[in-house]
């Protein structure tokens, strides 16, 4: 069983990104009084040759343009991916429900992301709070296993970095997916990431390699082709404040 620290939770924004089948929109800064604008993305395919780093199989949708697939798991020395399901979503604001899938597909048959988008309360503008996707994951697998983690300092603060470091590591070795809510400005985006645009997102942590201080992330929003990517750890600590973390 694993050991959990429980971290209270702040109430924060609706976070969820705008992404659609096929393609992401990303979400432009709020100014006081207006509403988001969209801003159409770079297309996924063809996928970048660096697009999924890891052993993958299709599982599902053979013939689909975006296939469901299933991560080979790995556990060497240093390194460790746990087997998951990745799609990519399948509207422009459900990046929290195909994250959320992702995670659930690790331990249990995981359901659609139109049943996990009714479960998780998301809308148009996306899933409210980190604290739902944990909500719905411990109600399809082990009540109690899943906390929220709150990041607010951005910077974040040398004791949440090393909390976020202790989860990632527990949640992979007892085959936990992380789900991160993150919020991604220019100058600070994983690969291929429309760079003039703020991203308000969820994604699935899915592995890590201490050899080389990074993290496997499984992405459905898939900007321009990268869906399963390595991303250092320092960058996802900094992606992710103001917002949180499921672990």
């Amino acid at each position: 069983m694993r050991r959990r620290a429980f971290a209270g939770m702040l109430a924060l924004g609706a976070t969820g990104a705008l992404l659609s089948t096929g393609t992401a929109r990303a979400q432009a800064p709020a100014r006081p009084g207006a509403g988001d604008r969209q801003v159409a993305p770079l297309p996924p395919s063809p996928a970048h040759p660096n697009g999924i780093q890891v052993a993958t199989e299709v599982v599902g949708g053979h013939r689909s343009a975006f296939p469901t697939l299933r991560t080979k798991e790995v556990n060497a020395q240093g390194e460790h991916v746990i087997s998951v399901e990745y799609q990519v979503q399948e509207t422009g604001y459900w990046c929290g429900p195909a994250a959320t899938r992702c995670a659930l597909s690790a331990r249990v048959a995981a359901p659609s992301q139109s049943t996990l988008a009714a479960e998780l309360g998301t809308h148009t503008g996306g899933t409210d709070h980190i604290s739902q996707v944990t909500t719905v994951l411990n109600s399809r697998i082990d009540a109690g296993q899943y906390f929220t983690r709150e990041m607010p300092n951005d910077p974040p603060t040398q004791a949440q970095i090393d909390l976020l470091r202790s989860d990632v590591v527990a949640d992979i070795d007892d085959n936990y997916a992380v789900v991160a809510n993150i919020v991604a400005p220019p100058g600070n985006q994983p690969p291929g990431y429309p760079s003039d645009q703020t991203v308000y997102h969820y994604f699935t942590v899915i592995g890590y390699d201490t050899d080389h201080d990074t993290v496997l992330i499984a992405d459905s929003a898939s900007f321009n082709g990268y869906q399963i990517y390595w991303l250092d750890f320092s960058q996802l600590a900094s992606l992710i404040p103001p917002k949180g973390y499921a672990a």
